[in-house]
């Protein structure tokens, strides 16, 4: 982040004079955030004149002009843009900006990238960088002690206790202060020979660019941590996407780390990212004790039964599940249903991952494609790459051809196929009853049934079938509305409607 400059593809674009670079690079500092026109000047101009107003939008003008890939939307008199945004760490930054908000990002950025520097530092503990880290920046003290923790753990004491007394002579004569309480505790450390340092671990996946919609929801698990939240909702709808996303938001709030674990065996996977390698004995137990005093932020994925989590919780860490099926024997959760994306946030992510050109040629063709796949998250993804690989291809051919492969029983494309993977997934862990029962609900012209209808579709025992209708609630595929009735959404409807003709050859 030196200059304000871009490239499509190896050309460089004019982006005009100084002040609109301002303009484009204040947008960009404040990613996804509507800012007012009133914000805006008094970010790029200390002392504006009344010519200001107009200037900024010839400039918001001439930035979609030059940018028209860039999500720059203006609304109620103010303007957002959203945009994927990289720091390569080469140059100074918003270098050749000028003003007292731009001195202050470039403060604020310089920090940032410090601490995402001495974050590496502190995963990889490289004498050699550290050193190089040390010499730039002799009055930092955090560095300086994991350089003398590196140089201990390779048995360089005496280079590691010359350390602390180079930084002690330094901070005396720069600062007329002692070393402060890190420094002193490493050092008291290394003295005992006892010195360990512990893991931190950062193993959150990376959050997705173009995360749309869920901000209820996220407000909701925000205002639940620390403490246990599980997300449950059908597969395809996004649980993960979302625990991750809460995860970005929410990591600060937990300095010991955060913990990523799709695992049957959570407890050991749980304390091999502390360090523990091969536990034995209650590993829930030795969990709790590595953790006490600790907060962690940890997301469980795709969990399956409560007994793998069971007992894991600690004071003052959170865990976010997730887990198809809401698992309501365990205690103390607060669990967020998620399905659907809202008609808003499905087009806003619709467009994101296809073309929006495309998508307004084409809106009601647009809204009945998302409804037939419940407008969820994953089956939007693949349909939008499927589209965008298909530049002749119109919404209205997709449409078409999905109607063509719900007579295709069995015989599935592999585009189709991959739309359709949550269910298809799904269905493996039906039992024959739920198969049969979803087979002959998606056969008839109807969204909803009550108990008495389902029985008598699928031949089963009236007093039983309610059992089979809960299980299917219980998964997402479909829909409890008052006692006795469901629904079937759309997109399970369209899946099951593939499959039913096995039930008649």
């Amino acid at each position: 982040m030196g200059p304000v400059r871009a490239w499509r593809d190896d050309e460089e674009i004019d982006l005009g004079p100084r002040q609109q670079r301002a303009v484009l690079a204040a947008l960009l500092l404040n990613n996804g955030i509507r800012l007012s026109k009133e914000q805006l000047i008094g970010m790029v101009w200390d002392d504006p004149t009344p010519s200001a107003v107009m200037a900024l939008r010839t400039y918001m003008y001439k930035i979609r002009k030059a940018l028209p890939e860039l999500d720059l939307r203006s609304k109620d008199g103010g303007y957002t843009v959203r945009a994927e945004i990289v720091d390569d760490c080469r140059g100074e930054p918003l270098e050749g900006l000028q003003g007292s908000y731009f001195d202050a990002q470039r403060v604020r950025l310089g920090e940032h990238r410090l601490k995402a520097r001495e974050d590496w530092l502190e995963r990889e503990l490289d004498v050699l960088e550290l050193q190089k880290h040390v010499a730039a920046h002799p009055l930092r003290e955090r560095p300086r002690a994991l350089l003398m923790y590196a140089l201990f753990r390779e048995g360089r004491q005496a280079e590691a206790l010359d350390h602390f007394h180079q930084a002690r002579a330094l901070l005396n004569e720069e600062l007329g202060i002692e070393p402060g309480p890190e420094l002193r505790k490493v050092h008291a450390q290394i003295l005992k020979g006892d010195l360990h340092l512990p893991r931190r671990p950062e193993q959150l996946p990376p959050d997705l660019p173009d995360f749309t919609g869920r901000d209820a929801e996220i407000a909701r698990i925000l205002d639940a941590l620390p403490g246990t939240v599980g997300i449950t909702g059908m597969r395809g709808s996004g649980k993960t996407a979302l625990a991750t996303r809460v995860g970005h938001l929410a990591k600060k709030r937990f300095p010991d780390g955060q913990i990523f674990v799709r695992s049957h065996d959570v407890a050991n996977e749980l304390l091999r990212a502390v360090g523990v390698e091969n536990p034995s004995g209650d590993k829930a137990a030795l969990w709790r004790e590595k953790a006490r005093g600790k907060r962690f932020l940890i997301v469980i994925d795709d969990v399956r039964d409560a007994a793998s989590v069971k007992d894991l919780g600690t004071p003052g860490s959170a865990l976010v599940l997730t887990s198809v099926r809401q698992l309501n024997e365990l205690p103390g959760v607060t669990w967020v249903k998620i399905a659907g994306l809202t008609e808003q946030a499905a087009r806003e992510f619709f467009g994101k991952v296809f073309d929006r050109g495309r998508i307004d040629a084409e809106p009601e063709n647009a809204e009945v494609l998302l409804e037939r796949v419940s407008r969820l998250p994953t089956p939007i993804r693949v349909i939008g790459g499927k589209l965008r690989a298909r530049q002749h291809w119109t919404i209205g051919m997709l449409l078409e051809q999905m109607e063509r492969d719900t007579k295709l029983g069995n015989a599935v494309p592999v585009d189709c196929a991959a739309t359709l993977a949550p269910l298809i997934s799904a269905e493996k862990d039906l039992s024959d009853e739920e198969r049969h029962v979803l087979m002959c609900f998606a056969r008839r012209d109807t969204d909803v049934i009550d108990i008495h209808e389902a029985a008598e579709m699928s031949g089963a025992d009236p007093g039983a079938i309610e059992m089979v209708l809960e299980s299917l609630a219980d998964v997402h595929l479909i829909e409890p509305l008052v006692l006795g009735r469901y629904r079937l959404p759309h997109f399970v409807r369209i899946y099951f409607g593939i499959r039913s003709p096995a039930l008649t050859s």
